[in-house]
């Protein structure tokens, strides 16, 4: 029996290592074979060259799509997905998959949907029907779940809301979020090793921050990284290790602000293109609080019990746990959720908190279904209508 192709597109470090475990679970299965794309922040040296390291971890990429130009402007990246489109559709041609995966909502992914969708193969997206009002992300992820045929998301809400775009209900499976599968199955490191790895030596406070563009916001991500940076100067004893933001609009010169401040702090900060997962993981585990408004701290860090200090709408609209502390973008109140982020008062709520996102294995039951679901129905799409269906 020849066995079920199943393309996995990656376009950011981030996002491959959310689908680590998916990549090793279909690589494992003797009734599959598994096809690697990577594209966008992969193949770029200004962000590490990342695709690299895909291929330490022993995967074979099998097409490479260019498509991120040395441009973080609008027109730049509208550019990029019209480049990135032709990429796809080439690289689809060639290697012919059954099925396409998808995660998330960046413009890399939006170009991979398209080019899949003209070209009819089935698309399974993964983490839709979640909002992100601060983002274009919104519009993207929205854009993919119309496209797709299967859809894995991580809560009922989300689940719900993707039917109400008009999804079939029995093509959307609830299985939680599939980043939390790294830190049930990696081993990570413990102080010592984890200080090593970073050439950097921890405090007795310590913060991990992450802050990318608010890209619905023209000029905003200028003022809020600066406030964010006169709040940190508040906390002179406290140490931080920051990750530099993504390839979106205004992403640039983020980065170039965190150099000039990481120059003056030389002794507190530190910071890096890419942790990696391994590390990035092991930084939730032994900072204090994150801070910024990476999607990871609302996704990822209440696993850890550690607080999340939440900066601004880029996640306005996502299920939160209770250690997300939301602030507004003043240094005020940044300095009034950091202080509260490391009360013991605080703290103590976390002892017994569970994350709103499961606390199962996600990755073998998006396999399983990838495996078994039939495919020819899947691209006869009909619209469910509420009206008319019960959910």
């Amino acid at each position: 029996m020849q066995k079920r192709k199943i393309c996995i597109v990656t376009g950011t470090r981030a996002e491959y290592g959310l689908l680590y475990w998916l990549m090793k679970e279909i690589e494992e299965d003797s009734d599959l074979e598994l096809q690697i794309v990577a594209t966008g922040m992969h193949l770029s040296p200004e962000f590490g060259l990342t695709y690299q390291n895909i291929e330490k971890d022993g995967f074979e990429l099998n097409e490479k799509v260019e498509m991120l130009l040395s441009s973080d402007t609008s027109v730049g990246i509208a550019t990029s997905l019209g480049i990135g489109t032709i990429g796809f559709a080439r690289a689809f041609d060639r290697l012919k998959p059954d099925l396409i995966v998808l995660l998330g909502d960046r413009f890399e992914i939006l170009s991979a949907a398209q080019a899949a969708m003209v070209a009819r193969i089935p698309i399974a997206h993964l983490h839709g029907g979640e909002t992100t009002e601060g983002v274009i992300d919104e519009a993207i992820r929205h854009s993919i779940t119309k496209m797709s045929h299967l859809h894995f998301v991580s809560t009922e809400v989300y689940r719900n809301r993707v039917i109400q775009l008009g999804e079939q209900p029995d093509r959307v499976y609830t299985v939680g979020a599939i980043g939390l599968d790294n830190i049930r199955k990696l081993e990570l490191m413990d102080r010592a090793t984890f200080e090593k790895s970073i050439d950097f030596t921890l405090g007795e406070k310590n913060l991990l921050l992450t802050y990318h563009p608010v890209t619905l916001e023209k000029d905003d991500s200028r003022t809020a990284i600066n406030q964010l940076f006169q709040a940190l100067d508040e906390f002179p004893n406290v140490k931080c290790i920051i990750t530099k933001p993504n390839a979106d609009m205004e992403g640039r010169f983020i980065s170039e602000m965190i150099d000039e401040y990481v120059a003056k702090n030389p002794e507190r900060c530190r910071a890096f293109v890419s942790l990696g997962q391994l590390r990035y993981l092991s930084a939730i585990k032994h900072v204090d609080a994150v801070i910024g408004n990476s999607s990871s701290g609302i996704l990822e860090v209440p696993y850890f019990r550690k607080p999340t200090i939440n900066i601004g709408d880029r996640q306005k609209g996502r299920i939160q746990a209770i250690s997300v502390i939301n602030c507004q973008t003043s240094k005020e109140s940044i300095c009034d959720a950091i202080r509260l982020s490391f009360s013991e008062q605080f703290q103590k709520k976390l002892i017994s908190m569970k994350s709103p996102y499961g606390e199962e294995y996600v990755s073998g039951k998006v396999k399983d279904v990838l495996k078994d679901v039939k495919l020819e129905p899947l691209l006869r799409k009909t619209f469910y209508d509420l009206s008319m269906g019960d959910m």
